[in-house]
């Protein structure tokens, strides 16, 4: 069974950072793509980052680039993204696919984001 287990979501204040993690489990990690995707309340579901298989290709929506930084490791089974220089706009629900696009029958429960003052 696929399992995908977000963490690290949490208030933070504009220009904050923090780091979200995914645990993998249930199939052989090293051998898909894994996407970072997220839902801000009353908004479709938007793809973030997208990360290949051997964690050397990255993609990342023009909303984040240059303040999110995707990774992985392989021997962990964990997927990384680094949030940088948040704003308001980057509140939402984020989650780990495994796909790359946002829409995915495999992702994982979610880790909300809050950026407030």
């Amino acid at each position: 069974e696929v399992q995908l287990v977000e963490s690290g979501g949490g208030l933070v204040q504009p220009g904050g950072s923090l780091k979200l993690s995914c645990a993998a489990s249930g199939f052989t990690f090293s051998a898909y793509s894994m996407s970072w995707a997220r839902q801000a309340p009353g908004k479709e579901l938007e793809l973030v980052s997208v990360v290949n298989s051997a964690g050397i290709s990255t993609y990342y929506a023009d909303s984040v680039k240059g303040r999110f930084t995707i990774s992985r490791d392989n021997a962990k089974n964990t997927l990384i993204l680094d949030l940088n220089s948040l704003t308001t706009e980057d509140t939402a629900i984020y989650y780990c696919t495994r796909c790359a696009s946002a829409t995915c029958p495999y992702r994982g429960q979610g880790t909300q984001v809050t950026v407030s003052s």
